[in-house]
């Protein structure tokens, strides 16, 4: 058995939550913050059976599709020391596709 744990943007988790349903396959989603953006994200955690693996990650991988999206970014004017300011400007980042990591499970148990 494997431990799926899969960061997606907010915008995808509740297709791909959904679609994992649909396949039969147990989600827990956690609502979690990215660091870099400082924006909204959607861990999911799934146990999911060795031979059901692919079919697990194909759905993900099929619905979380990377994008780009416009955000404000904040350049000092001046040095912090002598009180600059910070100017947003707006800057192209890629967001979406997921981060995954698949862990061994040694023991599973439901009480």
């Amino acid at each position: 058995m494997k431990l799926v744990i899969a960061i997606v943007q907010d915008e995808d988790a509740g297709r791909v939550v959904s679609a994992l349903m649909d396949k039969g396959f147990g989600v827990t989603k956690l609502a979690t913050t990215g660091g870099f953006l400082r924006a909204g994200n959607t861990t999911l955690i799934s146990g999911v059976e060795d031979e059901k693996l692919d079919e697990a990650l194909a759905i993900i991988e099929k619905i979380c599709k990377s994008r780009e999206q416009i955000t404000a970014s904040a350049a000092p004017m001046g040095s912090s020391a002598a009180g600059g300011v910070y100017v947003p400007y707006p800057i192209r980042v890629t967001v979406g596709g997921a981060t995954i990591f698949v862990l061994e499970v040694s023991q599973f148990m439901k009480v």
